[in-house]
């Protein structure tokens, strides 16, 4: 039987919201949905959230990493690609999501994933929580077990849209959003994992991200959701 070894996906590793950054990053978006009980269950994912199945492997523990702060820039980003430049929510969350699910640890170490994650953050510590973000990278043990069977991944993004609840409620209240310009998106698509000796696999994956697009300027990353709301 061939040997499964860990895989790096957002689906497992789904830290949950530090309380300072979610109380923040809620407090700017309770403007768009008017209610902080519409908002907790957008973000948080309760009764309509799902999780994506995990097929390629069995999911690890959280890591430690998701308290960590990041590393300088100087250590380089490996084969994370940069940001692009982009002023529309949904395409920057696809392109966000396309990058959470790709990683290669034959030329990228585990800093180097964190420091061109930590690229796509907004610069706005008020709206960004660089913990659900960082907290998706394995911890230092993990990422060397996956290094050592030259595991990578690529994925594909079939599609983003704004969850049904957020449209709903912007709708009610268009100028809302103007204070932090921040915007609720999901994504959907495939993660293909692979490792020595053939093994491999595919997983379907999806993911809520909190993105900040201000007008006037490209979109950045601010937050990623414990889970999944359609």
């Amino acid at each position: 039987m061939r040997k499964r070894f860990p895989s790096f996906s957002l689906s497992s590793y789904g830290a949950g919201w530090s309380a300072t950054r979610r109380i923040a990053i809620v407090a700017s978006v309770v403007a768009v949905l008017l209610a902080i009980a519409g908002i907790v269950a957008l973000l948080t994912g309760s009764g309509n959230g799902h999780q994506s199945p995990d097929t390629a492997a069995p999911a690890p523990a959280v890591s430690p990493s998701s308290t960590e702060a990041a590393p300088k820039p100087s250590s380089g980003s490996g084969s994370v690609p940069k940001p692009p430049q982009i002023a529309e929510p949904v395409a920057y969350a696809k392109a966000a999501a396309q990058m959470l699910w790709s990683y290669d640890t034959r030329d990228t170490s585990r800093d180097q994933q964190l420091a061109g994650m930590r690229a796509w953050m907004t610069t706005e510590t008020k709206y960004a929580d660089w913990a659900s973000v960082s907290g998706q990278v394995p911890d230092p043990v993990l990422w060397s077990r996956m290094a050592d069977q030259d595991q990578h991944a690529t994925a594909s993004v079939t599609e983003g849209h704004y969850p049904s609840a957020f449209k709903a409620a912007l709708a009610d209240d268009p100028s809302a959003i103007t204070e932090a310009y921040i915007y609720v998106v999901t994504a959907n698509g495939k993660q293909q994992i692979a490792w020595k000796k053939g093994g491999g696999g595919a997983e379907e994956r999806a993911v809520t991200l909190a993105v900040q697009c201000r007008p006037n300027h490209d979109c950045t990353l601010a937050a990623i959701a414990p889970s999944v709301t359609q």
